[in-house]
């Protein structure tokens, strides 16, 4: 009987001292990233946000170092092509010191006010392709031509070539002007995912 107890606790022990399998853990970011500066190899700094638990304990606490590596940026293209961040999480440093290998695969991000998201195939961060607000930019010009040529000439010819002009200057700042960048702003959330069981003792 006493062998059996003295196996349950060794039991309950190991598993309180590692992160399960499917385990989520917040971390917040220390400095910003975005796909306008980062370059492969830049390391990006994190601290956990909220607590890691497994079986009623705390196996991370809030606020442990996590640092990362970015492995691929990609800027936005003026015409097409979307920005693009692959960040790998690499250690976990907890408040005594001890550091751990971890390799968590990126679940959510903060949008910033955009359609940034986590593409979970790819384990990338990637901006939205922004067509809707190049059509709403080309109309509002287009909108403001019409609205000055039809004052300036009082005519609806006038207004059609203000509207004419606008829509053509609103297609060249649409083509000469880059996509939005794929932006992590200092104190913002990344939601990982372990994969797999990490010892943390």
């Amino acid at each position: 009987m006493r062998l059996a107890v003295l196996a349950l606790s060794a039991s309950l022990l190991s598993a309180a001292t590692e992160i399960p399998q499917g385990s989520h853990a917040l971390l917040r970011l220390v400095n910003s990233v975005s796909t306008r500066t980062a370059r492969e190899g830049d390391y990006v700094y994190m601290r956990t946000a909220s607590p890691i638990a497994a079986n009623g304990q705390i196996v991370v606490p809030e606020g442990s170092y996590v640092q990362g590596v970015v492995t691929r940026s990609l800027r936005s293209g003026r015409v097409k092509g979307k920005a693009e961040l692959a960040i790998r999480i690499e250690t976990l440093t907890l408040p005594s010191g001890k550091t751990i290998r971890l390799s968590p695969h990126l679940s959510s991000v903060d949008s910033e006010g955009t359609e940034q998201k986590v593409d979970a195939n790819e384990n990338e961060i990637k901006q939205g392709s922004g067509h809707g607000a190049d059509a709403a930019r080309v109309a509002e010009l287009s909108g403001t031509g019409a609205a000055i040529g039809g004052l300036a000439t009082r005519t609806w010819t006038g207004a059609g070539i203000g509207a004419g002009a606008g829509g053509a200057v609103g297609l060249a700042t649409v083509l000469l002007s880059r996509g939005k960048e794929v932006d992590l702003r200092q104190g913002s959330t990344i939601d990982v995912v372990f994969d797999r069981a990490v010892p943390v003792e």
